[in-house]
């Protein structure tokens, strides 16, 4: 491993690096993470390289220490970096963020990902926020809104191993409650290639629990009957998932 020390004021130029620019969306949690990926990704920190203090890159960031520190809590799970206490610790670049092996021969190769990443988190934008407002403009029977609280509950309370049926299911009920049968077939497809992504990353608690906040959000404005907040908590759900993706996978577009 490299010099853990790092040569002096190393931690003042890595802060001044664009990556570490402040964070301006809500999305606060997965865009620290996506920014510490893309570090390392650009050749900003390399493997055996220390980060700055905690201090320095919440203010560089912008972010809350404890939103840093659960980001970075994640990666050192998930195996990116590494903790080290004592004299001369801090927290470690581990190693460097790269494409990981899809499980399904189904999924493009991720070396060739980067537009296709690109189309698929857009295309979801424009399908699933367009939904949710549509969803919130319908009378909704009494089945389909208690079908919809029912999904939200279950996916605040399955383990993390289960989660992603049940949320792709609680996708496609505000999908089918906006009343047109061929966007909801579309959702479906798009969800399909977005779980096959999802599953290449690690699954981080933290964001879990942040989806589940947002699905309530989106919930309660579609059962509401109000179109503008539901579009944009889906909007704002949808760019926590695309930050962790565009972290994990990618860097910009192709």
């Amino acid at each position: 491993m490299a010099d853990r020390g790092g040569m002096p004021g190393a931690g003042k130029r890595l802060v001044d690096s664009p990556v570490f620019r402040p964070i301006r969306s809500g999305q606060t949690f997965e865009e620290t993470v996506e920014r510490l990926l893309q570090a390392g990704k650009l050749g900003v920190i390399n493997p055996g390289e220390r980060l700055p203090s905690e201090r320095q890159l919440a203010a560089a960031l912008g972010v809350a220490r404890e939103t840093l520190r659960e980001a970075l809590r994640s990666l050192v799970e998930a195996g990116y970096f590494e903790s080290v206490r004592g004299r001369g610790g801090g927290t470690f670049m581990r190693r460097r963020p790269g494409p990981t092996p899809l499980p399904t021969e189904d999924v493009p190769a991720l070396p060739g990902l980067g537009e296709r990443l690109w189309q698929i988190l857009d295309l979801r934008r424009v399908l699933e926020v367009g939904a949710a407002e549509l969803a919130a403009t319908r009378n909704l029977s009494p089945a389909v809104s208690a079908q919809l609280r029912w999904l939200l509950d279950e996916s605040c309370g399955i383990s993390i191993e289960e989660y992603r049926p049940i949320d792709s299911r609680l996708h496609l009920a505000i999908a089918e409650a906006a009343g047109i049968p061929a966007l909801a077939g579309y959702v479906a497809d798009v969800r399909s290639e977005v779980n096959d992504l999802l599953d290449a990353i690690p699954r981080l608690p933290v964001n879990i629990r942040n989806s589940n906040v947002q699905h309530r959000n989106i919930i309660e404005a579609v059962l509401d009957g109000d179109p503008a907040a539901a579009g944009t908590a889906m909007t704002e759900h949808l760019a926590g998932t695309a930050a962790l993706l565009r972290g994990f996978l990618e860097i910009s577009p192709a």
